[in-house]
């Protein structure tokens, strides 16, 4: 049909290829003749079922942010998701790699979705700033119920392909090629009844625990707004909301804007130290650099191993100019490799186990990385 996107048949079950490299990004000259081939497909007889796959290293993890900004072309994501809807034969995503933001949301448009062993699901628009606009929020709490997509939604944090199978988010894994494994998948449930879309299930609604989800939605609001901040939740019970009242973290006198120290807040951090049992120490620099600077390379290779970014310079490229890392230390990917990535992954298994918190938890990507001695040859 297309460069980007092509169609086979096997056995009765059409099989629509997206190949748009290096992620398969939604772009335009992607929506297009995938559009025409599902409207085609759905009005084929000699059809029994239609599987999505995607060439190369990943389902398709994501939008195309070039087109951010600019007016849309139709179709988008929602148009192709209510003509997948529309489809009476059954519909299978086959998902390797990466299922992002509107690869995910394509892939809860069909009625089935499998997934092999080392694919990794989620919505992580949150981390942009932004909503899922494929109807996500939608379809997602009517697959895995309304805690789990809360938590995914909200935290814009992929999950892997076995905890996507417990959740009920797909419906079968595997290992080896999706497309085989799919199109054995579309035979079987060519020969099932009636299907109903992901939109119309209501059933995990229905079972839903409301005052837990009420709960739970009021602790992550709590903590965006910034109410867990002790320091911070008692200077504003005093009044002292910074240069304006003179008086906040620093003192600023008689209206300058040159802060001070202040003594008060000194004396707030040892009270509020000793009350949750935490001894005074000394921070070196070095430290300082392990736990803000390493866990930053961290998530680094977990955007990689997401798709989310195609190259480890294309992240230097953002941080260097668009959020003023040092532009002579080449990046925080770059600076990375000089530092010595072996170095990196032993502190942060040592923050992890000390500390036990999931920001130093080491990603596959970056241990690969530290192996093959390049960004390129991990991600391969």
């Amino acid at each position: 049909m297309s460069n980007f996107v092509s169609v086979t048949s096997d056995g009765g079950v059409a099989v629509v290829t997206i190949d748009n490299p290096p992620v398969n990004a939604l772009s335009f000259h992607v929506r297009e003749p995938l559009m025409q081939a599902l409207v085609s497909l759905r009005d084929e007889p000699d059809v029994a079922a239609i599987v999505i796959a995607c060439a190369g290293r990943t389902f398709v993890a994501g939008a195309d942010i070039t087109e951010f900004g600019k007016p849309v072309q139709q179709p988008d994501l929602r148009a192709i998701i209510a003509v997948l809807e529309t489809i009476a034969k059954p519909t299978i995503a086959a998902i390797h790699g990466t299922a992002l933001g509107g690869g995910l949301e394509l892939a809860l448009g069909c009625h089935f979705r499998i997934a092999d062993a080392g694919a990794r699901l989620g919505l992580p628009e949150v981390k942009l700033g932004l909503l899922p606009g494929g109807g996500g929020t939608v379809r997602l709490p009517r697959l895995v119920g309304p805690l789990k997509a809360l938590s995914m939604i909200v935290s814009g944090t992929p999950i892997d392909a076995s905890e996507a199978l417990a959740a009920g988010l797909v419906d079968a894994g595997f290992d080896g090629d999706p497309i085989a494994h799919a199109v054995r998948f579309a035979a079987e449930m060519a020969e099932r009844g009636p299907l109903t879309p992901v939109r119309d299930r209501d059933g995990r609604l229905e079972q839903a625990e409301l005052p837990e989800f009420d709960r739970q939605a009021a602790e992550l609001a709590k903590k965006a707004r910034g109410q867990t901040a002790v320091i911070a939740d008692a200077l504003c019970e005093q009044g002292h909301f910074g240069q304006k009242t003179g008086r906040g973290f620093y003192l600023y006198e008689n209206g300058s804007r040159t802060p001070a120290p202040n003594p008060e807040v000194e004396a707030l951090i040892r009270d509020k130290a000793a009350d949750k049992g935490i001894a005074p120490r000394a921070i070196g620099a070095d430290e300082i650099i392990e736990r803000t600077l390493y866990p930053m390379i961290n998530e680094g290779a977990k955007i990689l191993e997401e798709g989310i970014a195609a190259r480890a310079s294309d992240i230097d490229v953002v941080w260097v100019n668009g959020y003023g890392f040092p532009v002579g230390k080449g990046g925080p990917m770059f600076w990375a490799s000089l530092e010595g990535v072996d170095k990196i992954i032993g502190r942060l298994d040592h923050w992890h186990e000390r500390t036990g918190k999931d920001i130093f938890r080491v990603t596959p990507l970056l241990r690969q990385m530290a192996a093959s001695g390049s960004w390129e040859g991990a991600a391969s």
